[in-house]
């Protein structure tokens, strides 16, 4: 539990489609041809990548913000200024801040084109359109949720000894966990996963959740909750409500926790194992995420283009394997 509360400190928070209708709809196929653009980054044949990304923007309603800054990078990185431009746009409305841009040290250079300007100056029309897709009602009542769960989650850091620790999560936190789980099947049964697409935010239920997994072994070894809800999870990936990473790293608290950390995960919590890593790539494929190897191989392409992919901040840099 104090490791997942550490960790929730340091988040920061075009073309012609060849997909017909109801593959535009599945979002397992959007990551799988996400997927196949970061092999072919990774090969460095970003053309190839680039022309991936496209196919996949003009062919889905709602796009992961991650992949408009990854996009957008490459199409600056090839002389494709105009469209890079517009990929940054697209970016804007789906939640990208001038900040955030503008800490990117790759994009640095290119904020001072007078195109640029033009950009700061639509700013906050683009802004306004972004807000204007989110439900901000729920979003209102997930960051409350969110909060309340950081004060209890805090109130474990000052019992000393595991002992204490464990009757307050066990006679507190527990309870607790319970009620906001009451909240979140209403949440996810009238207005889908309030994640990216529906809140703009992507980890308040996310670690709602992955507290309520981390309370303690036994606990966590004995409860019905997560298992209950967790088809709802693996839907809400296919609908594009919930990121793959979002529900890998409840996943992987689960699976540490009521394991005693001794079962195979994703490879966030615990460093994967030379023996198991087939294991481990498995369990990532069957949620959308790329295999171990390839984000390590999307490190290597980070340092020497300079981009930053914005992969999962929990780990900095690449995933060692024992």
């Amino acid at each position: 539990m104090k490791k997942l509360i550490t960790l929730v400190l340091l988040l920061p928070i075009f073309g012609f489609s060849n997909l017909d209708s109801s593959e535009s709809k599945n979002y397992w196929k959007y990551h799988e041809r996400i997927d196949e653009a970061e092999k072919l980054i990774c090969d460095e044949q970003f053309e190839e990548a680039l022309s991936i990304f496209r196919e996949v923007f003009s062919s889905y309603d709602f796009v992961f913000l991650k992949d408009y800054k990854t996009a957008a990078q490459i199409a600056f990185y090839l002389g494709e200024t105009k469209h890079a431009y517009d990929i940054i746009r697209n970016g804007i409305e789906a939640g990208w801040e001038l900040k955030s841009i503008k800490k990117n040290e790759f994009l640095s250079e290119f904020t001072k084109e007078p195109e640029w300007k033009l950009i700061e100056e639509e700013y906050p029309d683009l802004r306004k359109k972004y807000f204007s897709r989110l439900d901000e009602i729920t979003r209102g009542n997930v960051h409350e949720m969110f909060k309340d769960d950081q004060k209890m989650a805090f109130g474990t850091l000052f019992r000393i000894g595991e002992k204490a620790q464990n009757k307050y999560l066990t006679n507190k936190f527990a309870p607790h966990s319970e009620n906001q789980y009451q909240k979140f099947l209403k949440i996810i049964d009238t207005q889908g996963y309030p994640g990216e697409q529906l809140i703009g935010n992507n980890y308040w239920m996310s670690t709602i959740l992955s507290h309520h997994n981390s309370i303690t072994t036994e606990y966590v070894k004995n409860d019905t909750l997560y298992s209950s809800i967790k088809p709802k999870l693996l839907k809400a990936i296919e609908k594009g409500e919930m990121s793959p990473y979002e529900f890998a790293l409840i996943d992987d608290w689960y699976i540490a926790v009521s394991s005693n950390r001794k079962q195979t995960g994703y490879g966030f919590l615990n460093s994967p194992l030379k023996s198991t890593l087939l294991e481990t790539d498995q369990l990532r494929q069957n949620v959308g995420l790329r295999s171990v190897e390839q984000r390590n191989k999307l490190v290597e392409i980070e340092k020497k283009t300079g981009m930053n992919f914005y992969l999962p901040d929990w780990i900095s840099g690449e995933i060692k394997i024992e």
